[in-house]
């Protein structure tokens, strides 16, 4: 590339037969190249055309699709590094290499890292040669077909993968009839890579050391306390698979995790026999689904999903055929519409925000320890470190190679590092910073034998999780189809009659987790230690393997990996001093719980007025989890406690407040307003007196509203960008917002009596929005890609949007509002109704249901079998 200053003086094209698939495209372009021509590609469809495997399609239009489908998934790519524009991505050499030599990396892929060296030119060129080979032999035979490869699912003579079917029938075997020898055969056959290497850990040693008695080394109870199911959402996987699993990690003493799906109040009632399905670990992802106060007072761990190991840098997507009614009221969405996780957070755009986040959780739960969940990568460490001095209390680092396999194909294959890399560099960051002993740190990402616990752990982890593991032993059989809903064992299907087929049973999943236990005990032993946190951090026991037999393997460097960093004895390895999140110094406990004991206690009713300052965050929140903690889902009776406060509120104001309690704020807050409502009621005014325009200025910050999932807020003024995102229930009034309004939305209804910014309602699947569009030109700045603008048409709909608007003028005293209610019949023609588009087709479905005679439940399963008919009668979903 030839510059002159800052400008660009050469295009790159290159013509090649070798690109074929989105990642290939996506490293050509992130390297420099302005256009691509995969003349093979293109040459290998006219060959389908011409064969008859390609039907009724012509040349020109299947190489347009191709390229089309290309675009996408490079597009696709873009979007998860945060990336907007094509001329960004260009040349930006966003990606680290794995097995490749300093010389190689140094002329081809310059500034590119690559921590572990690994194969030279000499090498590439050798198994160029012998793919050649492979495909034009001296002799051909079988009419000369290549095989299938096996890349992404197991073929008998394609690429290795660690479940195969001999691993999971031995697998399940085992765990099924309590058989440790026929356990330690399937390990045998997952940890037996001399040959054929499937893993960095696979090419590491343990160095000899003078063994221990077995009974010396601490019990399989204690070390089961360490060990945690995977993040996957009910949702994701079946009812009685997500259930079944934490049945299983109640019982050893571990924790499950729910995943970013919610989870159905119903588990934390005790079962009969004394088993629990409630998950000890509640994840809060960005899309925030089911994330209720009483969800939050249910955890022991709360775990923030910054990104997902499998796909880091994407959000998910539930299909609406998945969304059946029971995960709509999980989830606070409605039954057939599908749903859709934003890739980030919307209320963390830097460290200092996740900090506030990590704040707002504590409160929200101050028993609960506050998880981050990070994607292994190059520099990990340095945000690890972050993590830790933002208060989490773990992090956790998640391999790439996770995931069901819903997960995108790219992603999957070329997205992330194996957590070996990423752990390591986390636990020496940490342990050069001196900040390891105050946060504990875990992996996961395939675990799935003692050596790989043993490994973790001396690599730096003291916690570990299992997930694809525990689902093979309650029957998955590794088909690849968990996005289609046609999991054949019951495993990540909602289909009734599938599901019917899962045969698991908790015992499967505890004898797993006793069994790696033992395992870890018994390799414990031989190594000399005697505790888990004796081997934290000892890559001093641990070599590269030295008669490693695989000619790609040569070359490969672990010396960063088992760095260990200069730092004195009194520097702690492993997590030993508890964070201090300053709860005592927040305004809920200096001053709100006591003026509120009356309502927690006996239900009185309660009122005050309190000053505020914006350096008192979250405020509320402690204090309706005590609510909740006390009341259940039902929280207190409307208005009993009725807190009147003046000045100006820090973040989070209301944040997770539950029914029963009303906070009047005279004065103005700051961002994340009432950041995942649950039913409380939020009233913002300006201080009396004022002498601005309060639909002309600035009340509320960004972000108010995210996630709420009930409850009313009315607000005399201007509120922030991303106003009501991902709002999944609550009813609101506000006088004109900023850009990105109501985005991803699921439930309630938005009432805006003035203008929005850009964007609005892109992503939105549910609810609905009114806009007063006084000027005409809302149309121009809504997205519309999944949503349709209609006219207030409805006497029933007209009535309640009237009488919500006069609540706002009576708890707000609004001119605004005084004057649209002033002059509503002349007004109420120039609202605009936004209303998304499956969200109407079921609101349809369910009033055809209703008026065949079916109410609550009866109509809402109606609504949603006809729903997913239509949708698959056009091809849809």
């Amino acid at each position: 590339m030839i510059r002159e200053g800052t400008r660009t003086r050469v295009g790159l094209v290159i013509e090649t037969g070798e690109p074929r698939e989105v990642h290939h495209f996506s490293l050509l372009i992130g390297y420099g190249v302005g256009a691509i021509n995969p003349y093979l590609a293109f040459e290998t469809l006219d060959d389908m055309i011409g064969q008859g495997l390609l039907k009724n399609i012509d040349h020109k239009q299947a190489c347009k699709n191709y390229a089309k489908a290309a675009v996408k998934g490079v597009v696709k790519v873009i979007s998860k590094m945060g990336i907007s524009t094509i001329q960004s991505y260009r040349g930006a050499q966003i990606f680290e290499a794995v097995g490749l030599h300093r010389s190689v990396v140094d002329k081809y892929f310059t500034w590119t890292a690559s921590r572990i060296e690994g194969a030279t030119l000499d090498v590439l060129a050798k198994e160029t040669a012998l793919r050649h080979r492979h495909a034009f032999p001296d002799r051909q035979v079988n009419g000369h077909t290549l095989d299938v490869g096996g890349q992404y699912q197991w073929r008998a003579d394609g690429e290795l993968h660690l479940f195969s079917p001999q691993t999971v029938h031995k697998l399940q075997h085992s765990v099924r009839t309590g058989n440790y020898n026929i356990f330690k055969e399937y390990t045998k056959l997952v940890d037996d890579q001399l040959k054929k290497v499937y893993t960095l850990r696979g090419l590491l040693d343990f160095k000899p050391a003078t063994p221990v008695p077995i009974d010396e080394v601490e019990p399989v109870e204690t070390i089961l306390k360490r060990f945690k199911s995977g993040a996957m959402s009910y949702g994701s996987i079946s009812k009685e698979a997500h259930e079944t699993l934490a049945i299983a990690m109640n019982r050893i003493g571990g924790k499950s995790n729910t995943g970013e799906g919610g989870e159905d109040p119903e588990r934390y009632k005790l079962e009969p026999n004394g088993d629990s399905k409630n998950s000890a670990i509640k994840q809060v992802a960005s899309g925030r689904f089911g994330v209720t106060s009483l969800y939050l007072v249910n955890a022991r761990e709360l775990q923030i999903k910054m990104a997902q190991g499998a796909k880091p840098g994407e959000g998910g997507q539930l299909p609406g055929l998945k969304v059946n009614p029971a995960i709509a009221k999980t989830r606070n969405s409605t039954p057939g519409v599908g749903l859709i996780s934003p890739p980030p957070h919307h209320d963390i755009y830097s460290i200092e925000d996740l900090a506030e986040l990590i704040h707002d959780l504590k409160n929200s739960n101050h028993y609960a320890r506050i998880s981050v969940k990070l994607v292994a990568e190059v520099g990990v460490g340095t945000i690890a470190a972050g993590v830790a001095k933002a208060h989490a209390d773990v992090v956790l680092i998640s391999g790439y190679d996770g995931g069901t396999g819903a997960s995108p194909q790219t992603s999957i294959k070329h997205a992330g590092i194996p957590w070996e890399l990423g752990l390591a560099e986390t636990h020496q960051t940490l342990v050069l910073n001196n900040l390891r002993s105050r946060i504990a740190v875990e992996t996961d990402g395939q675990l799935k034998t003692g050596r790989d616990v043993i490994i973790a752990a001396m690599l730096g982890a003291e916690e570990f999780g299992f997930a694809t593991a525990p689902l093979v032993a309650l029957g998955c059989i590794m088909m690849r189809v968990c996005h289609l809903n046609t999991c054949p064992v019951g495993v990540a299907t909602q289909d009734p009659k599938l599901r019917k087929n899962f045969t698991g049973d908790p015992a499967h999943a505890v004898n797993f987790m006793n069994f790696i236990a033992q395992e870890v005990r018994e390799i414990m032993a031989q190594l000399g230690f005697r505790t888990i946190n004796e081997m934290i951090g000892r890559t001093d026991r641990l070599e590269a393997r030295k008669a490693v037999e695989h000619w790609k393997a040569q070359g490969l460097d672990f010396s960063k990996i088992l760095y260990q960093p200069d730092a004195g004895a009194e520097v702690g390895r492993y997590c030993q001093i508890t964070q201090d999140h300053g709860l005592d110094k927040s305004l809920d406990n200096t001053v709100l719980m006591d003026l509120c004991k009356p309502a927690l206690l006996k239900k009185e009713k309660v009122t005050a007025t309190v000053p505020i300052r914006n350096v008192n965050r979250v405020v509320g929140t402690i204090v309706g989890s005590e609510v909740t903690r006390r009341h259940g889902v039902e929280g207190l009776p409307e208005d009993t406690i009725k807190i009147h406060f003046k000045g100006s509120a820090g973040q989070s104001f209301g944040a997770f407040m539950p029914k029963g309690m009303t906070f009047t704020l005279e004065g103005d807050a700051n961002d994340y307003l009432g950041k995942g409502l649950s039913g409380g009621k939020i009233i913002l005014y300006p201080p009396e007196g004022s002498s601005f325009v309060a639909e002309e200025n600035m009340i509320a910050g960004n972000v108010a509203l995210y996630g709420a999932t009930g409850g009313e807020v009315y607000i005399r003024g201007m509120a922030g960008e991303r106003f009501g995102v991902r709002n999944s229930g609550v009813n609101t009034v506000v006088e004109a917002i900023g850009d990105h309004g109501c985005e991803y939305m699921t439930g309630g209804n938005v009432v805006v009596l003035g203008r929005t910014g850009r964007n609005f309602a892109a992503g939105m699947s549910g609810g609905i929005a009114y806009i007063l569009d006084e000027a005409g030109d809302f149309a121009t700045r809504c997205n519309r890609e999944l949503v349709g603008l209609e006219k207030l048409i409805d006497a029933d709909e007209i009535e309640r949007i009237w009488k919500l608007i006069q609540r706002h003028q009576t708890y707000t005293k609004s001119e605004r509002a005084a004057k649209v209610l002033a002059n509503w019949e002349s007004l109420v023609q120039k609202f605009v109704k936004v209303l998304p588009n499956d969200y109407k087709r079921v609101l349809e479905e369910l009033k055809k249901a209703e008026k065949r005679g079916l109410s609550g439940d009866d109509a809402i399963m109606a609504a949603f079998e006809a729903n997913i008919r239509d949708v698959a009668r056009v091809g849809g979903g």
